[in-house]
């Protein structure tokens, strides 16, 4: 016997469990579908969640053994306990993880655990401890993400590993390889680096960050060199061997010859795969409910978020975009608005970017190259953490904030941060544009001192008339 719903989420990822929770705000009788057996998806589970509990544990390791003494404080020893470090971050995990069920249960919606899959564009099967029979009048697909990997290399989740296996490591990597340069190759390589790993990163582009603002992916270069990490950008990797408790990875310098003198060889305990996420979409049974896929085996849908079965949406990591659990959460918004009647909106132009290093690297808006290769009018402005008086107290001097403004109107066009705080500072970036501010509103607006903040300030006022107050 079937069970119907206005509508069943299949996913119960940050996009998810947040267009549930909206659904049933807006009156809909709600169902959501998780085949693990808690709730959260990727994010929660083996991404967001456990990577900044590592982030923050490995960081307090790293102040304790190299910046203490300069703040005057003397701690002798200092010893990383690594399983212990393992079962604080697995006890954040199942906290927030719990919070999500009781927030479906706080919003009256239906948990169902089982692996969903379409018998038609109206049904939903589920297979769990029993199998279960979901009708509803709209779905939306929030099934997320799953780690990509190299044609040709095997990930045996032992040695060579995904983020997945890295986040549960308790025993600490004497060389860790990360493959791949991005935001979750540098996360958690920085996470070892911290706790005395040796890590050396591969990445093909010719720079790490290749997405974000070059003067960014420069900075960070520079920062995590400092620190210690090994970087081979320009390298397509060749082959990922194991042998035994080692991991041999061979890379090529982009357009070398193939000759074997050309090549690096690295060996290392544990080698990484980070060179991206792939949308998840294995046997959902798409083709029963008649839902196109795209190329790269994405769900193509429309603007409203609409598949091309009109009440069948789809959300996150498994469309188009930016694969953020945020742009996840406003979609899952959006979507759940629209079912409602009404006329949400999302400018995609304005989701932020982080990276959780330290110092941390946030984006928001276009880049200093796309406005260059696109011919667009602009001024910059820059403004150094090493000048703010809130940086130094408190000894980070390290990093930057840039302002890219219209030349002709002063519009904020993009932010991008390098510094203490970035991913919170970005907010009023964000926001600013949002309502379309100039660089010069944001220069005259007042900001607490001494904080972090006034370097926004500071590249604003550079960015309007190359007149900081403070360099």
């Amino acid at each position: 016997m079937s069970k119907e719903f206005d509508v069943v989420v299949i996913g119960s990822g940050p996009g998810g469990y947040i267009s549930a929770v909206r659904c049933s705000q807006l009156g809909m009788k709600v169902a959501i579908v998780e085949k693990y057996n808690t709730l959260g998806g990727t994010c929660l589970n083996v991404g967001c969640i456990p990577s900044k509990a590592w982030l923050d544990s490995s960081e307090k390791f790293h102040e304790a053994t190299h910046e203490f003494e300069a703040h005057g404080i003397t701690t002798g020893k200092v010893k990383a306990d690594i399983k212990k470090m393992a079962e604080r971050v697995a006890g954040v995990v199942a906290d927030t993880s719990g919070g999500i069920t009781y927030l479906m249960g706080k919003n009256k919606v239906e948990t169902f655990h089982g692996f969903g899959s379409f018998v038609d564009a109206h049904t939903l099967k589920v297979e769990g401890e029993k199998e279960e029979i979901l009708k509803a009048k709209h779905f939306i697909i929030a099934t997320g993400s799953k780690p990509a990997t190299i044609p040709g290399i095997e990930i045996d989740k032992e040695r060579i590993i995904t983020s997945t296996e890295a986040l549960k490591l308790e025993t600490l990597p004497k060389h860790f390889i990360v493959i791949g340069g991005g935001v979750i190759g540098l996360e958690l390589g920085s996470v070892f680096l911290r706790l005395g790993s040796k890590v050396s990163v591969v990445e093909y582009a010719d720079s790490i960050l290749a997405t974000m603002d070059k003067d960014c992916a420069k900075e960070m270069t520079k920062v995590l060199k400092k620190q210690g990490m090994e970087f081979y950008t320009g390298h397509g990797v060749t082959e990922v061997v194991r042998k035994g408790a080692k991991v041999v990875v061979k890379a090529k310098k982009k357009g070398e010859s193939k000759s074997n003198e050309e090549e690096i060889k690295l060996e290392g305990d544990y080698c990484l795969m980070a060179v991206g996420r792939r949308p998840y979409t294995d046997n959902l049974g798409l083709e029963n409910a008649g839902v196109n896929l795209d190329e790269r085996g994405r769900v193509i849908t429309d603007d409203h978020l609409r598949t091309n079965v009109p009440h069948i949406y789809a959300i996150g990591d498994v469309t188009t975009g930016a694969m953020l659990a945020h742009k996840a959460e406003e979609e899952g918004v959006v979507a759940a608005e629209i079912i409602a009647g009404q006329k949400p909106h999302i400018n995609y132009n304005l989701i932020p970017g982080v990276v959780y290093t330290w110092p941390e690297v946030a984006s928001v808006g276009v880049t200093e190259q796309e406005l260059k290769a696109n011919k667009t009018p602009y001024k910059a402005g820059k403004f150094p953490f090493k000048a703010s008086g809130r940086a130094r107290a408190s000894n980070e001097s390290a990093g930057f904030v840039k302002v890219l403004a219209c030349k002709e109107t002063d519009e904020i066009l993009g932010v991008h941060i390098v510094g203490p705080r970035a991913a919170d500072l970005i907010a009023e970036a964000v926001t600013a544009m949002e309502f379309r501010a100039a660089a010069e509103d944001i220069g005259r607006i007042c900001h607490a001192h001494p904080t972090y903040s006034e370097a926004f300030k500071e590249a604003a006022l550079d960015a309007f008339d190359k007149k900081p107050l403070n360099i």
